[in-house]
């Protein structure tokens, strides 16, 4: 082989190399740059709804939370609800948190998912097998709580909210 002519496309090689990668960083930055938004964080860290979450019986599962904007659907069709959350518990205590969420009227439904398959276990009439609460620790008669029950107004920044689960 010709020295010179490997020594050129060495060197060739690694300008192109360069320069791809060169171009590719380039993109890259402009791909992010796009992909940021040119609007500023409408919430913070510091705006959030905090659910405290006791009296589990065990700690066995999880605690699936729900936040609901209106009543329709409050508290049985969680997949109507406006935010969810999922948290361990330890101890009998547990903590779900919705952060970002709008300044409005809101209730949190919440259930103790003792086998972790996602749903609220009932029995045989739909009565729950599973611990169950909602924020004021409105409670159902003959049924689940009212949205007005368990409703609260959130104006921004952070609000903790207590609720006990109770077993039917």
């Amino acid at each position: 082989m010709n020295p010179k002519l490997t020594r050129v496309q060495k060197g060739t090689g690694n300008r192109q190399y360069r320069t791809m990668v060169s171009r590719g960083l380039c993109s890259l930055g402009i791909l992010l740059g796009l992909s940021s938004p040119s609007f500023p964080q409408t919430w913070t860290l510091a705006e959030l709804i905090r659910v405290e979450v006791s009296g589990m019986r065990n700690d066995k599962g999880q605690i699936v939370c729900a936040l609901f904007s209106s009543a329709p659907d409050f508290p049985k069709n969680g997949d109507k609800a406006v935010a969810h959350a999922k948290a361990l518990i330890s101890h009998g205590h547990s903590a779900c948190e919705f952060p970002g969420v709008p300044p409005g009227r809101y209730a949190v439904s919440v259930f103790h998912d003792e086998n972790s398959n996602g749903k609220m276990d009932t029995n045989f009439m739909g009565i729950p097998r599973e611990g169950v609460g909602a924020s004021n620790n409105a409670r159902g008669h003959f049924g689940p709580p009212k949205f007005d029950d368990a409703a609260f107004q959130y104006s921004g920044g952070r609000l903790d909210l207590t609720i006990t689960i109770a077993y039917l």
